[in-house]
């Protein structure tokens, strides 16, 4: 009978024991003499549970692990093998939870302080930046005032040239006009004295013409008036002419030494801002070379604290479940390891009483 039953166990259920047992033989395990039948029960159950866990958490470790238990099943001492497979796993997870601890307050302490430091070299480039834009801005607006000024500048000495040859124009015919008026009123009062002492004589031959005198010589004090009168209007147009282009050309000088102290000022203003432009400018650029490696880094960092499939949470909700799980196998099998014992104690007992019975 028992030799029939082994020829069933091994023709039926060999596929289903290596599929629940791994490399552990039912045939093996069923007719070992060192476990009793409720022990193979709790050494099976152990595996079932490790292999469910390994199933609920999809871990592949945990799979090998349950095959592993399995195999110890059959070895001397089955229990101290399981214990020790469970207790070095657990180990393991609980050094691999810790590593990740550990690993997590490293990523979280470095990525908030690169995140800090590019938080503050952005600001900081901004900042430049908008010191750069309002000084190249207001630079460019002087250098188009200084241009305008300049232009001015131009206009009104062109025009302060063509005023004073205007004046020189006008001061030369007055000159010329004052010298024939001069003359001329010389002339006429020469004449004006000549005819009046001529006809103012005794003399009986210039009697028949005393009428004619007073004609030449009404017609002489006339031109005379008006030769006298021209001059003097010449003499006050040129006495104004010299009035107005002095004082204009005060006017124009005043403007023009306003317009140079401008674009002096805006001159000088334009340079500082121009050199304020490249000395920031080149701030700027040790700042985005800092940001650079700050991104660089943080780039890194990122890479290897920020998980694609699996968040920190996640792998240490697992490694709990497994640590959990593990652990609960393991007091199972330290329960049944006591159970084991006591029971081993109590037939060796029996076994002496049966040989001393039979020796006897």
């Amino acid at each position: 009978a028992i030799a029939e039953a082994k020829k069933v166990i091994q023709d039926m259920t060999g596929g289903a024991e290596s599929v629940e047992y791994g490399s552990a033989s039912l045939l093996q395990v069923a007719t070992r003499s060192q476990l009793s039948s409720f022990t193979d029960l709790k050494s099976f159950e152990v595996v079932h549970m490790v292999r469910d866990l390994a199933r609920k958490e999809g871990s592949t470790m945990l799979s090998q692990l349950a095959q592993r238990v399995a195999s110890a099943m059959h070895s001397r001492d089955p229990f101290a093998k399981i214990k020790g497979l469970l207790s070095d796993m657990i180990a393991k997870l609980e050094g691999e939870k810790s590593a990740d601890a550990t690993k997590k307050a490293y990523c979280d302490k470095e990525l908030s302080e690169s995140n800090a430091k590019k938080a503050e070299k952005t600001a900081e480039i901004e900042k430049l930046s908008t010191q750069i834009d309002k000084a190249a801005a207001r630079s460019a607006q002087l250098k188009e005032e200084v241009a305008q000024l300049q232009n001015e500048l131009s206009a009104l000495a062109s025009a302060q040239a063509s005023m004073d040859q205007i004046r020189s124009q006008e001061h030369e015919a007055f000159v010329k006009n004052k010298a024939d008026l001069d003359q001329g009123l010389e002339g006429v009062k020469t004449a004006l004295k000549v005819l009046s002492e001529y006809y103012a004589s005794k003399d009986k031959a210039h009697t028949a013409a005393s009428g004619a005198s007073s004609g030449i010589i009404g017609l002489l004090e006339v031109v005379e008036s008006d030769f006298a009168k021209s001059l003097a209007e010449i003499a006050s147009a040129e006495e104004t002419a010299a009035a107005d282009h002095e004082r204009e050309t005060k006017e124009n000088d005043v403007e023009r030494v306003a317009k140079e102290k401008d674009v002096e000022y805006k001159g000088k203003e334009s340079a500082s801002l121009d050199k304020t432009v490249s000395e920031v400018t080149s701030d700027r650029s040790g700042v985005q070379a800092q940001l650079d490696a700050v991104l660089e880094y943080l780039s890194k960092i990122e890479e290897e604290c920020i998980a694609k499939a699996e968040t920190y949470v996640d792998r240490t909700a697992h490694r709990e479940s497994e640590i959990a799980g593990l652990k609960e196998a393991l007091q199972v099998l330290e329960s049944e390891t006591a159970f084991v014992q006591r029971r081993a104690s109590h037939r060796k007992g029996a076994l002496r009483g049966h040989v001393l019975s039979a020796t006897v």
